[in-house]
Formats: structure tokens, sequence, C-alpha cells
């Protein structure tokens, strides 16, 4: 399945929506985060299949180098450090990548003078250059690069981007957890790896995705009331009202899926929201929600409204 965490700030944003809007219907809500769940995983397939394709155009530039007229001793010995890269070999060469891709029907056919602009362009780029001239190559500088061109080049790459407007008007508010997935997939690939063990977001359960994301939102909005009532109590010093808006919702959330999932320990809870609130929330919203959310979590273990089970979790 995608990441929890993504899948947390999903549930976020909808319920960020829900809130804000007046008269929102929840199944109109969820039905549109479920369908948003899907953009972000064919958007992540889509965003690794571009590696495949700027390693091809790199291939054919190299053998039209060689068929030049008066080709030079540079065109005829050509520097393939940019297409040998390990890890841009193992993506673009990945079968449970493109079986994936097949199955929901996702390409780059057609788009060949895209990718020849967009390999231009990353020709052109001096960290490209370096990264070709550099003498002493290793592993960590291959996924170095590979990171800084994904992030420079094709996650910000307008043409990507019209393209995928074009597909879809919403497609573009789910990018940045899609290319964010992307970058953490890069980061966890591995030296000497030349499996598919690293795209660990393609092991993909849909039922067991929408049973959290449902579970989730629903019993947030069902439980919402009670439980900013219980954080005004705990916040001292701050009426419920002044508390930042991003902030209420996660820690309704987190009081949620603390008492609702009873297989996820409560720090992993705790830790995650407080990750979230990082990007979603204001500086100082890291130590309030710590603060708030460990009195509640310590009275609802009290008094029996958390409940975990299975071996070390009585105690989490």
């Amino acid at each position: 399945m995608l990441n929890r965490r993504y899948l947390r700030i999903k549930v976020f944003q909808s319920l960020y929506a829900y809130w804000q809007s007046d008269g929102a219907n929840a199944a109109r809500i969820e039905k549109e985060l479920l369908a948003s769940i899907d953009r972000t995983y064919d958007l992540f397939l889509s965003l690794l299949l571009v590696f495949g394709e700027l390693r091809h155009i790199g291939e054919l530039r190299i053998e039209e180098r060689k068929k030049k007229r008066l080709p030079t001793p540079e065109d005829l010995n050509p520097n393939r450090r940019f297409v040998d890269n390990p890890l841009l070999l193992t993506l673009s060469g990945s079968e449970r990548l493109r079986l994936e891709c097949e199955r929901r029907r996702i390409s780059w056919v057609g788009n060949h003078e895209l990718f020849s602009k967009l390999f231009r362009e990353v020709e052109a780029s001096p960290e490209y250059q370096a990264y070709m001239a550099d003498t002493a190559p290793g592993f960590r500088k291959d996924q170095n690069y590979l990171v800084q061109l994904f992030t420079e080049h094709i996650a910000n790459s307008e043409m990507l981007q019209e393209v995928f407007d074009s597909r879809s008007i919403y497609w573009l508010e789910d990018l940045d957890l899609a290319a964010a997935m992307v970058k953490r997939a890069l980061e966890h690939m591995t030296e000497g790896d030349t499996t598919d063990s690293f795209l660990a977001d393609l092991a993909r359960d849909p039922k067991e995705e929408q049973e959290f994301i449902s579970t989730l939102l629903r019993k947030a909005i069902e439980l919402g009331e009670e439980h900013e009532r219980a954080i005004g109590e705990k916040a001292s010093n701050w009426e419920a009202d002044r508390i930042a808006y991003s902030d209420m919702i996660l820690m309704k959330m987190a009081l949620t899926e603390a008492r609702v999932f009873d297989q996820i320990p409560v720090k992993v809870t705790l830790n995650e929201y407080i990750e979230i609130a990082k990007a979603y929330s204001t500086p100082k919203s890291k130590g309030f929600i710590n603060g708030v959310l460990d009195k509640l979590f310590i009275e609802m273990k009290a008094d029996g409204r958390i409940h975990k089970v299975g071996r070390g979790l009585l105690e989490s």
C-alpha cells in the first residue's frame, strides 16, 4: 500500500476541506478522497517511467553521434556514465514497474519530442556536466545525482506538468505527494540492488488502503466535536477557536487514530502527526501538538478510550 504518512496527509486535506465547507457532504468527500489516492498512485508510476524515457533518449543520442559523417573520438567512445547509472538501469529495467503500468494503462507513448527537449535541458545543466566529468564515480554520487535530476528537472518540469494537466485537471493537486514518494524511493535504493525490492510503494493493497483512510475520515468526523472539546480543555491558555485550524485537525485525527486503530502504537501515531505538522502547520505546532496529545493520550489510556492489542502494544 501507499506509505501511511501519505494516506494521513490525504485524509488531513479532505478533513480540512470538509470542515471549511458549509454543508459539506461526508460521502462525497470520501469519494473524492479515494479518487485522489488513485490519482496520486498513477502519478507516482508516471514519474517513475520518466527515468526510463530519459535513459532511452540518452542511448539514442549516443547512437546518433556514432553515425555522424565525421564522428569525433568522443562520438565513437562516448561517456556512458548517465545511461549506465546503476539506479537508472534498475528503474528503466524494472519488470514489476512495467507490468503495473501496463495493468493501469500508464505510458508515455507519443511523447518522444517532450523527452528529447527535457533531455537537452538536462544535458545542458552544470550538474549533469559535472556528474559526467567526475573521475571518481561511486554509488552515492550516482544516487545523489539522480535525486537532483528528479527534483530539479523532472518534478518541476513545466512540460510534464502541462501533460498531467491536459490528462486531468485534478492531477496537479496530487503531484507534490507523488513526487515525494518518488524521491523517497530513490533515497531508499541500496548499492548492488538490481531487483525491484526498493519499490515498496508498488506493493499496494487497495482494500487495506481504503479501509484505513475511510475509517480514519469517518471516525474523525464522528468524534470531531468530542475531540475538539477535549483539546480545548487541555490546551492551557488557549481557547479552542484560537488554536491553528491545521493543528486542531491534526490533533483530532491523532486522537481518532489512537482510539480506533488498536494495532497502531500510540508513539507511532504521535510521531506521525508531529511530522505532518512540520510540513502543514506553524513553526510552533510541533511542541504544542506534542504537549496536548501527550496529556490526552495518558487520560484516554486511563479511562479505557485507548486500548491497544497485540504483543508490545499494551504499554505503547
